[in-house]
């Protein structure tokens, strides 16, 4: 991948910019593409619409949202540096050689036994219920920090980290994006249990970011309640 070169234009200062790169479900590192010669616009505030951008992988045609490119000056300015669309990245992608392949579904290697929850009393008997469940699905080496960490991890496996929301209130959107950010930058799936469901915000936000969101009952037993559990569930770890 080649750098761009950017001028700020709040001080005339040239810069060579190379775009983050990020791990796509399938494996493939994917890269926002940075619009050679588009405007840079100083960054004056964040609203959720202008920090992200649709960006689609070359491998598997997955279409993800990331984080937008931007860069920051010596001179103070935060400059958003411009993207092609995701729409144009596929034309571009159908006119040149297809894939070497193609990623098939993945099928679990054997039929696993029932499920055996445990009842819920506390929060800890929550977060312990999802071990067994994470453990149920295949996950190895499936721990729980000895007190609950800033970052709000609850559990951590080879692969994997996962909150548990004990709250009475709906998990919400903000819980969401954290969880997504930290197995981001953990290079991980993170998954989300919760008691007491999502909000409507927070549900089509895990949508979009292909994390498995799970709600549990006092028995103990979590039930997928959108796409990216559905294939959890059907595929295991």
């Amino acid at each position: 991948m080649e750098s761009v070169p950017v001028r700020c234009p709040a001080c005339g200062r040239d810069h060579a910019y190379l775009a983050p790169v990020y791990p796509c479900p399938c494996g493939t590192p994917v890269a926002p593409p940075v619009l050679p010669g588009g405007t840079v616009e100083p960054v004056t505030h964040h609203t959720w619409n202008d920090d992200w951008v649709t960006v689609r992988c070359r491998t598997c045609g997955r279409h993800d949202q990331w984080p937008r490119p931007e860069l920051c000056c010596p001179c103070g300015a935060v400059l958003r540096i411009p993207v092609r669309p995701a729409s144009e990245s596929a034309s571009g992608a159908a006119a040149g050689a297809p894939p070497s392949h193609i990623p098939l579904p993945r099928t679990a290697a054997a039929p696993r036994p029932a499920f055996r929850p445990m009842t819920i009393r506390t929060g800890r008997d929550a977060v312990t219920a999802a071990a067994l469940y994470l453990r149920w699905l295949g996950y190895r080496n499936v721990v729980q920090p000895p007190e609950r960490p800033s970052s709000r991890i609850d559990l951590r496996a080879t692969g994997l980290i996962a909150q548990v929301d004990s709250t009475t209130r709906p998990t919400t959107l903000r819980d969401v994006e954290c969880l997504w950010l930290n197995g981001l930058n953990a290079s991980v799936t993170s998954v989300l249990f919760s008691l007491a469901g999502y909000a409507r915000d927070a549900r089509e936000r895990a949508d979009g970011l292909a994390v498995p969101l799970f709600v549990m009952d006092l028995t103990g037993t979590p039930q997928p309640v959108n796409s990216p559990a559905d294939e959890l569930l059907s595929t295991g770890a």
